[in-house]
């Protein structure tokens, strides 16, 4: 069955619900996994999604912070959450749709300094990292046929920042995050499904800071959201789009949206 994920850190779903509207009528996902909704789950606009054609709704969320949530035009069974690193700061959402197994993560940002004993922050990343390594071999994951995608907020190759040697101090590219990442992907038999279609050494970017405000324009990106699938998915996989043009919108987030179709 052939089935279009998508993926995007909205910062702020309230913010950018008609962005997310108009994202929906240009690309059609059957599936959407957003990030960092910040919103309590309570509040979640469930009838509008219904009105853009998404009916389905699982969704963690909080006040303030954080939150993931995933919207579908297909009925899905086995919804599930995790906590993570004994927090309970809505990271993690789970379903089953078209005979794929989805988990839309939020991996935390890790603050500015690359060091875990000076930065509760970034040691926190390390540790869910950790934990999502452990939790994929432990679960057999590559055995599945699974999806993982969000915003994991590790750019992990050279080409993946717009200045490798520039940014391998920074947080979000530096040698211990991209270690922990390669360690994921060992454990969960898990294909960098972006990097398979667009192979290094190709800049390929899906995050321009908001701090500079010609990030965009001169392309000076990240690419922090992902999209891994388990080797029984290799076949299917069909095209990818990054959304780019969502970054032109007014006011936008600082992600674009990830799209995979899968045969």
């Amino acid at each position: 069955m052939a089935l279009r994920i998508a993926t995007w850190n909205v910062n702020s779903l309230r913010q950018r619900l008609d962005h997310l509207a108009r994202f929906a009528e240009a690309h059609n996902p059957d599936v959407i996994c957003l990030q960092e909704i910040k919103m309590p789950t309570e509040i979640f606009p469930t009838e509008a999604l219904a009105a853009m054609g998404y009916p389905h709704c699982l969704v963690h969320g909080q006040k303030g912070y954080n939150g993931v949530a995933i919207v579908s035009r297909r009925r899905f069974t086995k919804p599930s959450k995790q906590v993570w690193c004994r927090r309970d700061d809505c990271r993690h959402v789970a379903v089953t749709v078209g005979g794929v197994e989805l988990h839309n993560f939020y991996v935390p940002a890790g603050g500015d300094v690359p060091d875990p004993e000076q930065n509760d922050k970034f040691a926190h990343k390390l540790q869910f990292l950790s934990e999502m390594a452990r939790w994929a071999k432990r679960e057999k994951l590559g055995e599945r046929k699974a999806v993982l995608v969000g915003d994991l907020n590790v750019a992990p190759l050279e080409n993946d920042v717009w200045n490798h040697k520039r940014l391998r101090r920074s947080v979000g590219h530096t040698p211990v995050e991209s270690e922990h990442m390669m360690k994921l992907w060992k454990a969960g038999g898990l294909i960098d499904v972006p990097r398979h279609f667009i192979p290094e050494p190709e800049l390929l970017f899906t995050w321009w800071g908001y701090r500079f405000p010609q990030a965009f324009a001169k392309n000076y990106g990240w690419r922090l959201d992902h999209i891994l699938t388990t080797e029984p998915l290799r076949k299917r996989l069909k095209t990818l789009t990054i959304a780019r043009e969502t970054r032109t919108w007014e006011k936008p987030s600082d992600h674009v949206p990830v799209v995979l179709d899968l045969k």
